[in-house]
């Protein structure tokens, strides 16, 4: 059951929820959630809805009476079914200062803190120049409601957190330029990019590279939102992003932060491959992560993610207990 408010600033969101045992799409209005048939929806499914999205439909539903229940009542999971996540990498300036500054990626050991500090800023500034974003690929059976426990996987002490911003792509996205890219974004959602910083930069491969399978992709490593947030009630350019950690705050940034905004992120990503109904594609982290604080994931902890608009999730961390 949940057991925090919906906490929207949207007339209506969508969301999916246990139903007598089965996942089914539902419309969020206020504290209130009620099904969504496929003639609710005008679509056969939620992807199929995003790839032409009606909003208008489902605001006049929105409004109307009909089967309500309360959001305190159900249990939600994630309420995206994305056929790829796809993540944008070192987009936060100040993020990758901090991990470059504390060790976890790879480099001169003789720099004095002064200077691995300008190293780093330069490479942020060479990073903003270039008007390259990169991207890396996460796994779709990573994507879990909160409601999922975290489970701490065994073999590291080093899980840590990332919470970002998640564009939900609606229409086919392929070699879009950037003026029409957020033609193809359905809306959005908050998804917390759990890593495991001692598989990132492998010790055993020299300068080969970073490991993001083994890093980012164990089970419920993309913990979501509650909701799904339809684009039109949302100005991705300046929103409030805040992570604690069992009340504390860690991370508290703007996504005006960004050095590639959303319409460079979609438009960069559609030049390689096309981007399909209800993918992901994570923006980024702010500022904060553990490895900065030297605090990482403990059995216990509480995760509380809020993005300005977007709502909250709560993710609840447990150990693993098997050994691997």
């Amino acid at each position: 059951m949940t057991t925090m408010t919906a906490g929207l600033e949207a007339p209506f969101a969508l969301a999916r929820f246990d139903d007598g045992g089965r996942t089914v799409l539902g419309l969020v209005a206020g504290e209130r959630i009620r099904a969504l048939t496929p003639a609710d929806l005008g679509a056969e499914d939620l992807n199929s809805f995003l790839a032409d999205p009606d909003w208008d439909r489902l605001g006049d539903l929105a409004v109307t009476e009909g089967p309500w229940r309360s959001l305190d009542d159900v249990s939600l999971a994630a309420p995206v079914e994305p056929r790829e996540v796809l993540q944008a990498g070192a987009n936060y300036r100040t993020h990758v200062i901090q991990l470059i500054m504390g060790g976890l990626t790879k480099g001169d050991s003789t720099r004095t803190p002064e200077e691995t500090r300008a190293h780093a800023e330069k490479i942020m500034d060479a990073r903003a120049a270039s008007g390259r974003p990169f991207f890396f690929v996460g796994l779709p059976q990573c994507v879990v409601g909160d409601a999922v426990p975290l489970v701490l996987p065994g073999y590291s002490e080093t899980h840590d957190w990332e919470l970002e911003l998640a564009v939900v792509i609606g229409r086919r996205a392929f070699q879009v330029d950037r003026e029409h890219a957020m033609d193809h974004v359905a809306g959005y959602t908050i998804v917390n990019d759990i890593t495991t910083r001692d598989l990132l930069f492998p010790t055993d491969v020299g300068d080969i590279g970073a490991d993001w399978y083994r890093a980012k992709n164990a089970p419920g490593f993309l913990p979501t939102g509650r909701f799904l947030v339809p684009a039109p009630f949302v100005d991705p350019t300046d929103l409030r992003v805040v992570l604690k950690l069992n009340g504390e705050v860690m991370q508290d940034a703007t996504t005006a932060e960004l050095i590639f905004d959303v319409p460079s992120l979609v438009s960069t990503a559609s030049q390689t491959a096309p981007l399909n109904p209800g993918d992901l594609l994570l923006t980024g982290s702010p500022a904060g992560n553990g490895q900065h604080w030297k605090r990482f994931l403990r059995d216990g902890d509480v995760m509380t993610g809020t993005i300005q608009g977007l709502g909250a999730q709560v993710v609840r961390c447990v150990a693993d207990g098997s050994v691997r």
